[in-house]
């Protein structure tokens, strides 16, 4: 039976990657459009028409997304979310969840995939991870979302974390950028798209429902290399125990 599950497995991913291209090619204009308004409204007004492109496409491959913690984005300040890694079904998942403005910290190479790069410069802080220089200007813009009121979302592992081990060791960055800044993080678990997109397989994806929890946010307590450190371990520690407990 295992050939059949290659086969439907292989089958689901023609499915789910048609898809994605025929509602990504309606969604362009409109978020093409929207991306031209002045800063930060193109980039809500850009993140909403995402989200609900998301609330379509989600449920159209069988992966509903179940949220928990919505209630933390009561608050009218931003937040730099920090949330594990685990395939590439997370940037759909967190489009879908975060229920306001927000831009991630991506490779800038992605900036030329066909179509999608087009959108995708749009809602994110382009890095070049091999370009010392560009790094640096990460920071600077980074503080620059976050003064016009909209979150900031990191992915603090850096890449996908393909081992058995709940998370892997997480990057200063967005530490540095909360201590420097007195924002809070919000750590963000989200569960089960490794199912999904198992780590190894080509072409290969199952449908399983995904659940995303918000945890409480958690403030610097000072803007020292030892308060950021102490931060970054706090925060490391909160979702590891929370992916445990789960």
């Amino acid at each position: 039976m295992k050939w059949l599950k290659n086969l439907l497995a292989r089958l689901y991913a023609t499915y789910a990657l048609l898809l994605f291209i025929c509602t990504m090619l309606i969604m362009l204009l409109p978020m093409w459009l929207v991306s031209l308004l002045p800063s930060p409204r193109n980039i809500r007004y850009f993140m909403a028409l995402g989200r609900a492109w998301m609330h379509v496409y989600m449920p159209l491959i069988f992966c509903p997304v179940r949220r928990k913690g919505v209630e933390y984005f009561r608050s009218k300040d931003p937040y730099i979310i920090v949330c594990n890694h685990n395939s590439m079904m997370d940037i759909h998942t967190t489009t879908y969840a975060i229920p306001a403005g927000s831009k991630s910290l991506g490779k800038k190479e992605l900036e030329k995939a066909p179509i999608f790069g087009i959108m995708y410069k749009v809602g994110t802080v382009l890095v070049d991870r091999t370009d010392p220089e560009s790094r640096k200007r990460t920071l600077p813009e980074m503080k620059k979302v976050l003064q016009e009121g909209i979150h900031m979302l990191l992915y603090p592992e850096g890449t996908r974390n393909k081992t058995d081990q709940p998370l892997k060791s997480f990057y200063d960055g967005a530490f540095i950028l909360a201590v420097e800044t007195g924002r809070p993080i919000l750590p963000a678990v989200i569960f089960n798209t490794r199912k999904i997109l198992p780590p190894g397989k080509f072409f290969y994806a199952l449908p399983h429902a995904i659940d995303i929890h918000f945890l409480p946010p958690i403030y610097p307590e000072g803007n020292s290399e030892e308060d950021m450190q102490l931060l970054k371990e706090r925060v490391f520690k909160t979702m590891w125990e929370h992916i445990e407990q789960h």
